[in-house]
């Protein structure tokens, strides 16, 4: 069975899928982009769930809004992303390193601030279209430093319940969202605090609950 994924220099054109939520964002790379030698757009959508259903994702390489306004947390994109056989580059406003380190721990291959230029999408793109991967420089020493925290191993319910009380649900309606009793997540968020807490990462509190959401890529930092 041939690699569903080969190099740049086995293909023409990179197949690049792109989703990001800002419209006006949405736009302008993707007229770039339109424009770039060896690049063809596959999917361009403004929502994840979009993207998904496309009948021509992943591509070779998705470029990856990392804070898409949803309740899925970057981790499961990205694995969904390498299960349907493609790569990623996460792409945001926002360099916080623990969430760079994050997206790069769960699977993408690289990393683009948006204040970054056109050049180094494409250069990101190449690069892990090939095989390699592609950081900024100036975030390696400080993603390098927040990537050094132990994984805490969270089950999948634990995950989703913590990240949907991160980003401000009561318990009630995590259950509701979940489909399962308040107790249950009472005890999925009880479990989730006590593994971080078992690698030294204190949750205990909705504040550091809310900063530790911003550095893993649950939730943008400028969110109420």
């Amino acid at each position: 069975m041939g690699n569903p994924n080969p190099s740049v220099a086995d293909r023409e054109h990179i197949r690049v899928s792109l989703v990001d939520d800002h419209r006006l964002v949405l736009d302008g790379l993707e007229a770039r982009l339109r424009d770039a030698d060896g690049i063809e757009l596959v999917a361009v959508e403004t929502t994840w769930s979009q993207l998904v259903a496309h009948s021509r994702f992943p591509g070779d390489v998705t470029v990856l809004d990392l804070y898409l306004d949803d309740h899925i947390p970057v981790t499961a994109k990205l694995g969904t992303i390498a299960a349907a056989g493609g790569r990623a580059v996460v792409i945001s406003r926002h360099a916080d390193p623990g969430a760079v380190a994050t997206a790069l721990r769960a699977g993408a291959k690289a990393f683009v601030p948006k204040t970054a230029g056109v050049d180094d999408l494409l250069a990101a793109i190449r690069s892990v279209a090939d095989g390699g991967e592609y950081l900024a420089p100036e975030l390696s020493e400080r993603v390098q430093a927040a990537g050094s925290t132990a994984d805490p191993n969270l089950g999948r319910r634990e995950q989703r319940a913590l990240v949907l009380y991160a980003r401000g649900h009561n318990v009630r309606e995590v259950a509701a969202e979940m489909g399962t009793t308040e107790e249950t997540v009472k005890s999925y968020i009880k479990r989730a605090r006590r593994k971080y807490r078992e690698v030294g990462v204190d949750i205990g509190t909705r504040i550091l609950l809310r900063r530790h959401a911003v550095r893993e890529g649950w939730l943008a930092p400028d969110s109420r």
